[in-house]
């Protein structure tokens, strides 16, 4: 039977869980995630991680932050004033916004605080500094 290689596109089902067993995102009830391995069209740990599986098995894989969305970087945190934002933008505790940093790029960045005279943004990833759990299931090479 062919195993996953580097070029292969697949289609794979997948429960991915932090340490805690708190699931962020899954394909259960949905049709199986479709990517070339070595595209980089998903992180580099599950792209490992699904590389040399067969069709039909099925594994668990921890991968580390290193392989999934970094460590988080507190240069990626900023203080930004009120007056800053378009007066059609009001920040909202919680919220995902996209902070343009050129002409052609927009980053999305998540309001964590909210005070009289400021708004802190963070742009790194909600599973930035994490460790990701995902169970996997190769459903066929194409």
């Amino acid at each position: 039977m062919d195993q996953a290689n580097n070029g292969d596109t697949v289609r794979v089902h997948y429960t991915g869980k932090l340490e805690d067993g708190t699931i962020f995102d899954s394909s259960e009830g949905k049709a199986p995630l479709e990517f070339t391995i070595g595209q980089q069209q998903v992180i580099p740990g599950f792209e490992t991680a699904v590389t040399g599986m067969i069709p039909g098995e099925v594994k668990k894989e921890i991968i580390p932050m290193d392989q999934a969305y970094g460590e988080r970087n507190d240069d990626m945190v900023l203080k930004v004033g009120h007056d800053d934002f378009p007066e059609t933008v009001k920040p909202e505790l919680g919220r995902t916004l996209n902070l343009r940093v050129s002409e052609e790029q927009l980053i999305p960045v998540s309001v964590i605080d909210i005070s009289d005279n400021a708004v802190i943004l963070d742009a790194n990833h909600p599973l930035a500094g994490m460790n990701l759990v995902f169970n996997l299931e190769l459903v066929e090479i194409l």
